[in-house]
């Protein structure tokens, strides 16, 4: 019996056995009882198919079909929890906290999509990851934020087309708000006005978002809506209601024409669903959807 060549050791002194030789296997401890051990004897027919790993090809065919992501999915899941302005202040166990909450591979593993289409998704729900975990952010905390934020802009003149990043995130951590959040305002609200840390206001999306706030629950009279949103709008911005194609619908009742908040954004994916929720609000009157 030739013995094996020096040098080769686990799985390489098996691999480079030659014939007719003998080798020495040692027992780990780490196994199971040496009653679980098994030894087959092999059939000199089938060991070439083991020692060359031979393959077969079968014959036929396989479509790979795309499917659609299923991004309500993760609406569902970040909507069960919004970050809401209680957790700046509330002293929890961190179990009760994190309860209800999803980090990235979390919803890797429950929501069917690939990584680019979940970004995409969490951008376009304005998610945020706090803490490890991915949140999208109460809209009333989002109000309080933006608020602050024109609020200061005031007081320290500041242009809204030339917002610093650290004068705004500084300032919003004075007056109490976690850094994350005030990096998110800008995020939410504005577009970098190049590689550095200078921010513009978004005229449209601050305007939709005052538009939003006064319809939140309710309808309005065109001209009582009208009048309340032009108060809102910080200076220096120009709304138009053509700003709110697909986000309000308009019902005339006689001489009165009435808006309240219809998001196409919030719409159902499944087509069924969104079809028949579409349907219902056509009846009750025509909109910029």
């Amino acid at each position: 019996m030739e013995e094996p060549c020096l040098g080769h050791t686990g799985a390489e002194a098996v691999l480079n056995l030659q014939s007719n030789s003998t080798i020495f296997i040692a027992y780990h401890p780490h196994f199971g009882s040496h009653d679980d051990i098994m030894l087959l004897e092999l059939d000199e027919k089938l060991l070439p198919d083991v020692l060359h790993q031979s393959f077969k090809v079968a014959p036929g065919s396989m479509e790979l079909t795309e499917v659609a992501p299923k991004l309500d999915k993760l609406k569902m899941l970040l909507f069960e929890n919004p970050y809401r302005a209680e957790e700046d202040t509330e002293m929890e166990d961190l179990e009760a906290i994190n309860k209800g909450l999803y980090k990235w591979d979390d919803l890797v593993d429950m929501v069917q999509a690939s990584d680019d289409e979940l970004r995409s998704g969490l951008q376009a729900l304005s998610a945020v990851e706090i803490d490890g975990y991915w949140r999208v952010v109460d809209e009333k905390y989002m109000d309080m934020l933006l608020r602050m934020l024109l609020h200061s802009s005031v007081l320290n003149d500041w242009s809204l087309d030339a917002l610093n990043e650290d004068e705004v995130v500084n300032v919003l951590q004075s007056d109490g708000f976690p850094c994350k959040l005030a990096e998110h305002c800008l995020h939410v609200y504005g577009n970098k006005v190049d590689s550095g840390c200078v921010w513009k206001l978004n005229e449209r999306t601050v305007c939709v978002h005052f538009a939003r706030e006064i319809l939140r629950g309710e309808k309005r009279k065109m001209e009582s809506f009208m009048e309340e949103w032009m108060r809102k709008i910080p200076e220096g911005m120009q709304a138009s209601f053509d700003m709110l194609e697909g986000e309000v619908l308009t019902e005339r009742h006689g001489v009165n024409t009435w808006v309240h908040a219809f998001s196409v954004s919030s719409l159902p994916s499944a087509p069924a669903e969104r079809f028949s929720i579409l349907l219902k609000s056509g009846r009750n009157g025509s909109g910029r959807t």
